[in-house]
């Protein structure tokens, strides 16, 4: 993996998933410079954005929601054109890429593909159309690649390190655990980061695991119940908190830690923010994922005439990662030594694993 570190400007809130047939579309091209308290764009531009959404979209609470958050930011500031769709459980291939090749024919200059799900669909509809510009989140593979796309991508074994840290830091019973929604190489980067940190801190400490689903199935990053589920096995096992990366899924993982009375770690955006207000108490941290930022970034370099090409990796060092403090319950101590932490891993002198 490229380890290029960008520049971040703008201040931000992450989980892939896949989807099954149909997709659900909106489109809107008046901008609402109140939204974020910015003044009119100066100038009209040409780009028109098509955003298309994994599983969930707008409402997850979680990784479509940060990149929705980019977007609106974007188009409240320079008066974009913008068109959303919306991946299904289940969907083939077929539907991903009649969704992008749908974005084209209206006429959408530039077109960010939410999750690694569409890397196939991106690397062949940007072939296809070099003079469009795509974006694809969570993915930097050969699939993707193109002159004419940009793979955002993240270190999220990073943040999760701190996370895990900070379960080991916060647990009263040295056992804890960790939610996946699906079984692939990027969720498994919140695993191998979250295990690192936690034994950084207690290398005996007990770390329970589990993914909801197994690939080609990744209805595990939209399905609470199957979360819930889960995480109740890990507090009755005797785990204190539980960390989830599974999207949608990890709604029930909340639901689980409030009703047992023990606590949980969001995922991708600050979700004792953003989760339903009865299960943020139990929220202690989230790690976060800046897909905001990353959207964000690449659209006001579109807008400015130079869309970005290659991979390009938000990490601690560029702010792309990190971790929440909302409500206070992580603590002072806690905080200090997961700042350490966090300037051990940017000095390099903490190498953490992105894989188990």
């Amino acid at each position: 993996m490229m380890k290029l570190a960008v520049a971040i400007s703008a201040g931000g809130l992450v989980l892939a998933g896949c989807g099954g047939g149909t997709s659900k579309e909106s489109s809107s091209s008046a901008a609402n410079p109140s939204a974020s308290g910015s003044s009119a764009p100066s100038a009209a531009t040409d780009v028109k954005v098509g955003m298309a959404y994994d599983v969930g979209g707008r409402g997850d609470q979680s990784f479509n929601d940060a990149a929705a958050a980019g977007l609106d930011k974007a188009k409240s500031e320079f008066g974009l054109e913008t068109k959303e769709a919306t991946a299904v459980n289940g969907e083939n291939e077929a539907a991903r890429e009649e969704r992008l090749n749908q974005l084209v024919e209206a006429g959408y200059t530039n077109i960010v593909a939410v999750g690694f799900a569409y890397a196939a669909s991106v690397g062949k509809v940007a072939k296809e159309n070099p003079d469009v510009h795509f974006a694809i989140i969570d993915d930097a593979s050969d699939a993707s690649k193109g002159d004419n796309v940009a793979q955002l991508t993240f270190a999220e074994q990073e943040g999760s390190f701190l996370v895990g840290a900070a379960a080991a830091l916060k647990t009263k019973e040295d056992h804890i655990g960790f939610v996946g929604g699906v079984n692939v190489p990027l969720i498994v980067k919140f695993q191998a980061g979250y295990e690192a940190g936690a034994k950084e801190v207690n290398p005996k400490i007990k770390i329970d695991s589990t993914y909801l689903t197994q690939p080609p199935d990744f209805s595990g990053f939209g399905d609470p119940a199957k979360g819930k589920t889960a995480a109740e096995g890990m507090y009755q096992g005797g785990a204190d908190i539980v960390y989830h990366a599974a999207g949608g899924s990890g709604a029930g993982v909340f639901t689980a830690a409030k009703d047992a009375g023990g606590m949980a770690i969001g995922v991708d955006s600050d979700q004792a923010k953003t989760a339903e207000e009865a299960v943020r108490d139990v929220i202690i941290t989230s790690m976060i994922k800046k897909v905001d930022v990353a959207v964000y970034d690449y659209l006001s370099k579109a807008v400015n005439g130079s869309a970005p090409a290659g991979n390009i990796v938000y990490d601690l060092k560029a702010d792309g990662v990190g971790y929440s403090t909302t409500g206070d319950k992580l603590g002072a101590d806690v905080i200090a030594k997961l700042e350490d932490y966090k300037a051990k891993i940017i000095a390099g002198e903490i190498k953490v694993p992105d894989t188990m």
